[in-house]
């Protein structure tokens, strides 16, 4: 019973943090396939590989050093946060380089990055609670870990990855050759930076005060990424604002389309009113060919034809006419 509750308790919420990440992806929903594929390589093979290399590199330190607390402060801020932030970030690379026609966004690069870092924190918590909660100070260890790995830091990972994501949108939508090799390699950087600073709290501050400060710091941060997402949402709105209009002008949507389309909380409702009406899945389809068709207009400005922009644009709006008729608002 005690380890199912630490793989509930370790999973349940990691899930639910993705799930508001998706939500609060408003206008251009990724795949949940692709999300999901992200997600459970961060549980499985981030985190299965980070436990075993920062297993094994410990030991190493530990044979040169002989000092546990030198060991666990150099694979706590050095080792651990190289190693996971690579793995994590391997799997937010692989949809930038495999399926690069679906990161559109700096919100994108978020979110893929954010639900794979979930993944991680979701089995690595499982860990903890059982390992350092249960087995270490029974029921009472194991709600206390839950509180701390829940409330307290369930967003940490994906903070630290975020940065990374961020690296390679900013790459994505550059034409400069410099800024697409320096932007996710500074992210990387970052990523690996914050993590470490949180590490090396952890270790140099044992106790309530290092957990306090820890807390501190890293709600900090969490805020000031909240703060960034708010704004990249609100960017994205921006975008639909801005090439939408155009479509009204030719006439493939009506002007009640395009202040559906640019409203979160408007699409929302027509979307729920198709879903009585019989009419969800063109409603659906035609509010997300709205956001596609934007980010596309928007790629074809910064990168031009580098993903033969004008064709994709071309299918969008022939796909954008062909439903409009059908949607009502």
């Amino acid at each position: 019973m005690p380890f199912l509750v630490s793989i509930f308790f370790g999973f349940a919420p990691m899930l639910l943090f993705a799930a508001i990440l998706y939500w609060l992806d408003r206008y251009e929903k990724e795949p949940k396939l692709l999300l999901g594929g992200v997600f459970l390589w961060g549980a499985i093979v981030a985190a299965g590989g980070a436990f075993i290399i920062n297993t094994v590199l410990g030991i190493g330190i530990f044979a040169v050093t002989n000092d546990t607390f030198a060991t666990d402060l150099a694979t706590g801020s050095i080792v651990a946060p190289l190693v996971e932030e690579i793995l994590k970030g391997l799997a937010v690379l692989g949809v930038f380089l495999v399926f690069r026609k679906e990161f559109d966004s700096i919100f994108d690069g978020i979110l893929y990055a954010g639900v794979a870092a979930m993944g991680f924190a979701a089995t690595e918590n499982v860990y903890y609670i059982y390992n350092h909660g249960f087995l270490e100070s029974g029921w009472e260890g194991l709600w206390f870990l839950v509180f701390v790995r829940v409330a307290l830091v369930g967003w940490q990972h994906p903070f630290y990855t975020a940065f990374f994501g961020i690296g390679l949108a900013v790459a994505r939508l550059s034409r400069s050759g410099f800024i697409k090799a320096l932007a996710p390699l500074a992210g990387l950087s970052f990523a690996m930076f914050a993590h470490g600073i949180h590490n090396t709290l952890a270790s140099i501050l044992p106790g309530l005060g290092g957990l306090a400060a820890g807390t501190l710091l890293d709600w900090t941060g969490w805020f000031f990424m909240f703060l960034f997402i708010l704004w990249a949402v609100w960017r994205e709105q921006k975008y639909l604002r801005l090439h939408l209009w155009e479509e009204v002008q030719s006439g493939a949507m009506t002007q009640a389309h395009y202040r559906t389309a640019t409203s979160a909380w408007l699409a929302s409702f027509a979307r729920l009113a198709a879903f009585f009406n019989g009419r969800f899945k063109a409603t659906r389809r035609f509010y997300q060919v709205c956001a596609e068709l934007a980010h596309k207009k928007e790629q074809r400005i910064k990168v031009g034809e580098e993903e033969e922009n004008s064709a994709i644009i071309a299918r969008y709006r022939a796909e954008l006419a062909q439903l409009a008729p059908g949607v009502q608002v």
